[in-house]
């Protein structure tokens, strides 16, 4: 990983700790503090783990009663799922009108029917990254793990073969290159939460860090 700017990020997280945030979520379609583009800017440590379809898996496991290891046979087999939706980089741009093909994590849940104790979810991805939500932070109907951008495959740089899309919280909590999801009966912190950036995740609040 790119030791100098997850370094220069957790300084600004630091920075800006505390800072005065909206005290009430805004109605407008562009969260607070940001700018739309159009380009769908690339950010990440770094590394792009390029991984085959055939070599691709996702482990979902944890607090459930059903726990499966998906290929991505299998996960292509599964209801397949399209939404449009606006995506929200906590670096301050958003791009409206994303639309996303792949599986909703409604059916994902479906299939691993989580324990009534579950209330947490943990995501973790090829490039060893890791991240967090609540289980109803993805009880949405907006939420899915996608293989598709806009008609084409999703890249790598991107995520690809699949990521995880919350439309409704910043992007750093939609994992890229996802092979993992665990259902947790507390909350774990994932790599930028205990590097200083906000547990929730908000736009509408501009809940950037912690």
């Amino acid at each position: 990983m790119n030791e100098k700017y997850i370094a220069a990020k957790e300084r600004i997280a630091a920075k800006r700790a505390g800072q005065p945030r909206p005290t009430e979520r805004s109605g407008e379609r562009l969260p607070p503090g940001q700018r739309e583009v159009d380009n769908f800017p690339v950010l990440d440590m770094g590394i792009h783990p390029e991984v085959a379809c055939e070599k691709w898996g996702l482990k979902i496991h944890g607090l459930v009663e059903n726990p499966v290891t998906l290929d991505w046979e299998q996960f292509m087999a599964l209801e397949p799922f399209q939404d449009t939706s606006d995506f929200h980089c906590v670096t301050t741009w958003s791009q409206f009108d994303m639309n996303w093909e792949g599986v909703s994590m409604l059916t994902l849940i479906d299939l691993v029917q989580p324990k009534p104790e579950a209330s947490h979810v943990f995501y973790k991805s090829f490039d060893g990254y890791s991240t967090n939500t609540t289980l109803d932070a993805v009880l949405d109907d907006d939420t899915l793990v996608a293989h598709t951008w806009n008609g084409a495959r999703i890249t790598v740089d991107h995520g690809g073969p699949a990521r995880v899309i919350i439309p409704k919280l910043y992007a750093w909590k939609g994992a890229k290159w996802v092979n993992e999801i665990i259902f947790l009966e507390r909350d774990i912190l994932g790599f930028w939460e205990v590097r200083g950036y906000s547990n929730t995740a908000d736009p509408w609040l501009e809940d950037r860090y912690s």
